[in-house]
């Protein structure tokens, strides 16, 4: 896999989550023109990105903001069984640690920090504008 997108509308809130959680700026900028329309299949496309990813580059997130063509508004507080892609995970070494720096910058967990067996410790938080991530912790 090269990358996952996720559309927002505040970029710079989206950039700084994904940052918490680890993952590092890997560029980013300006699309706009008809070839991007012609890929996506939308017209008048001026979308700004921020591309995200581990230090040792495996698969990224590509944060999207458009700024053209307007979208309907969408339902941010999807629950967990939504149809569609619904969720990204993140494995973390201290599933403690990493819960509390977001609960710092105002992110809540959806429901708890459980158990799975003896292999992983895990929870879902919801992210800026109803990204859910789920953070595992390998036992």
């Amino acid at each position: 896999m090269d990358h996952v997108g996720i559309v927002v509308e505040d970029l710079t809130a989206a950039v700084e989550f994904f940052v918490e959680l680890g993952l590092e700026p890997q560029g980013g900028g300006l699309v706009e023109g008809d070839w991007v329309g012609r890929v996506i299949g939308l017209d008048e496309v001026r979308a700004e990105i921020a591309m995200l990813g581990p230090a040792d580059g495996q698969a990224r997130i590509e944060l999207v903001k458009f700024h053209s063509p307007p979208s309907e508004a969408a339902d941010r507080q999807m629950p967990s069984n939504a149809p569609g892609i619904r969720h990204v995970t993140f494995r973390v070494d201290d599933l403690d640690t990493t819960v509390a720096g977001l609960r710092a910058r105002g992110f809540e967990l959806v429901g708890e920090i459980e158990q799975y067996e003896d292999s992983f410790r895990l929870c879902y938080v919801r992210g800026p504008e109803g990204i859910l991530v789920e953070l595992a912790q390998a036992l």
